[in-house]
């Protein structure tokens, strides 16, 4: 384990440098303390993208996001206690601190268990036709074109993978042969993988109703189309953490108005704004999903993504924005293609 002192940081950090201090020590956790080391408050990944959530700058204190009562143990606690508690609350961090809360040390539900393997499935959506990438994928389909010397496909399949994940499945249909004779049954990267085999277009969600049945764990579907950084584990704790039905992963995307906009009552201008920016999330094409979701989808019928979240708000379901702050690229147009050829190695190397 990585000296878990690095992730120890003053409510005066800004949240970009704690979010680069949770990616560096790879621990998930960010400890607030003052300068006897006595614990202020914690931050995680999620307490992160909820503060961008509401609006806070990057450049703004941590202490503004940070959890004021995280849930602690003191040194007398039992491992066995402390997984206990882990499981009942459904965190995987919990700092240990002394009878004056100066941190101790930060316990780590993956080392008291040593258990990396996931089993939620991974659904990878990869039937669609690439025409905007013509004539690339005229004789090879989408997810098999290369990018940083892989095809897109196992570039993702990979991440997953590295995540502890080892059930996939894959929608094909467009040169549907030609991604089954790659990936095979997956053994050659040590996974089960199997197909889902649409025999006409079902769109981002359609493809699910082929699943052989429903999974017993919440599941991942993602377009493999897309080139990404994220950690699939927080956005699965995330997930879990707001009890979600449905959670889709969205990324920040601003444009500007290329003049001068004037707001007005009738015909009284009550306002001049000089070139604004207007910024929006907007779906990435990555999701994790309840089994009972896929009682929402019509059976061999085209649906898509979008459609189903919109059934399930208007059942009054709950369903979760995750804000994706990492490397994020959908591969959908020939510019796309040759930026994550530029970009790979600086990002994924």
């Amino acid at each position: 384990m990585k000296d878990w002192k690095i992730i120890l940081i003053s409510p005066q950090y800004s949240l970009r440098e704690a979010i680069q201090t949770i990616d560096t020590s790879a621990l998930q956790i960010a400890l607030v303390v003052n300068e006897q080391q006595q614990l202020l408050g914690t931050v995680t990944d999620g307490d992160i993208r909820r503060a961008i959530l509401r609006g806070l700058s990057l450049d703004e204190p941590v202490h503004l996001a940070m959890n004021l009562q995280p849930i602690t143990v003191g040194t007398n606690t039992t491992n066995d206690e402390i997984i206990a508690i882990m499981r009942r609350k459904s965190i995987r961090q919990i700092p240990v601190i002394d009878l004056d809360r100066r941190v101790v040390k930060l316990a780590l539900l993956e080392q008291l268990l040593e258990v990396t393997k996931r089993d939620n499935w991974i659904v990878l959506i990869a039937g669609g036709l690439g025409t905007r990438l013509a004539p690339l994928t005229q004789d090879c389909p989408k997810p098999l074109l290369k990018v940083g010397g892989k095809p897109i496909l196992e570039n993702i399949l990979e991440s997953f993978i590295d995540c502890g994940f080892h059930q996939f499945f894959i929608s094909v249909n467009y040169k549907s042969h030609m991604i089954e004779n790659y990936f095979n049954d997956g053994s050659r990267w040590g996974v089960n993988v199997e197909y889902l085999r649409e025999t006409e277009r079902l769109g981002t969600a359609g493809g699910l109703s082929l699943l052989p049945e429903h999974p017993e764990l919440p599941f991942f579907v993602m377009n493999a189309d897309l080139l990404t950084k994220l950690n699939f584990h927080n956005m699965l704790n995330f997930h879990q953490e707001h009890e979600s039905v449905a959670t889709m992963a969205v990324t920040e995307y601003d444009f500007q108005i290329p003049f001068g906009v004037v707001d007005t009552e009738q015909q009284r201008i009550i306002g001049l704004r000089e070139k604004p920016v207007y910024k929006f999330h907007v779906n990435t094409g990555i999701y994790i999903l309840e089994p009972s979701c896929l009682d929402s989808i019509p059976k061999a019928k085209y649906y898509d993504m979008p459609s189903l979240f919109e059934t399930l708000i208007q059942k009054q379901e709950k369903t979760s924005a995750f804000p994706i702050r990492e490397y994020w690229l959908d591969i959908g147009r020939m510019s796309d293609f040759e930026k994550a050829n530029e970009e790979f190695r600086e990002v994924f190397v």
